[in-house]
């Protein structure tokens, strides 16, 4: 299997799973809360057959990557993007963070700059903060809604992701076309996730500010947002990143639910291919 070794000084050191595909100038992808870098499947193929390097990989406590059994906060997670992008050596680099991805991208942005960067791409992300405080009124979730989401996943994981996915998914709207198959697809990677991690990452992505961080968020930036997201609401994320990264770019996608790279592939990842040409 590719890996990479860890090495941030606090975290547990681990192996980090990383799929590369293509030649050129390289991609990296970084995948939601609860999945693994096989979320990307449909992006995978344009890039490459476009003539891109793309890269996806597994989040500690995810996918194939090590199970560590602490380390799940930003601060790791963006050394842990940090190390693979230096092991591979890539330079002149389009991150693309999906949902919880959000944040290693600007979290990255803010521990170590943008010098290895050429773009980023913030897709239904939890940025800037999503928890309700003094100073952030507009967030989307209290302290109560992240510790009641972790002790229904403690409780009873499966059933929870199960609906979890349908919501992610705008499954009423969306199944029909997707098939039930997509649900199978899904539970094949949360699945496959730690328990600590999926509950952990509750509380990092719920209850961590990304504003400082967008701020170093210098490179040229597009944010793509549902505006049926049902998971992290556009009102609550993708909208307000323009207060405190003035340069980025808003597209709200009309009628696509958070999980609008399967349910609307083909918008998105024309989008994508735009953006990533610029």
């Amino acid at each position: 299997m590719p890996t990479i070794q860890t090495s941030h000084s606090r975290a547990p050191a681990t192996e980090i799973y990383y799929e590369s595909y293509g030649e050129g100038r390289p991609v990296v992808l970084v995948h939601g809360w609860p999945l693994s870098g096989r979320m990307w499947e449909g992006q995978i193929d344009a890039l490459r057959h476009a003539g891109y390097r793309v890269i996806t990989y597994d989040r500690r406590g995810f996918g194939q990557s090590g199970k560590t059994a602490t380390g799940y906060d930003y601060d790791t997670f963006a050394s842990d993007l940090k190390d693979l992008i230096e092991a591979l050596g890539l330079e002149d680099v389009t991150v693309v963070g999906f949902s919880m991805g959000g944040g290693e991208v600007s979290r990255y942005a803010g521990l170590y700059g943008t010098q290895h960067l050429r773009s980023a791409m913030l897709v239904a992300s939890v940025a800037p903060y999503l928890l309700k405080t003094a100073d952030n009124p507009d967030g989307g979730l209290g302290e109560a809604d992240v510790e009641g989401m972790v002790q229904q996943v403690a409780q009873n994981r499966p059933q929870f992701l199960a609906g979890f996915t349908k919501n992610f998914l705008n499954w009423d709207e969306h199944g029909a076309a997707l098939g039930d198959e997509f649900l199978d697809f899904a539970a094949s990677m949360y699945l496959q996730a730690s328990p600590v991690a999926t509950q952990e990452c509750v509380r990092a992505f719920g209850m961590t500010d990304f504003r400082q961080d967008l701020a170093k968020l210098t490179v040229p930036t597009l944010v793509v947002h549902g505006d049926k997201d049902q998971i992290v609401p556009l009102e609550a994320s993708g909208q307000r990143v323009p207060q405190y990264q003035p340069n980025a770019e808003l597209h709200v996608m009309k009628g696509a639910p958070h999980g609008l790279n399967a349910t609307h592939n083909d918008e998105f990842n024309t989008l994508l291919l735009d953006f990533v040409a610029r």
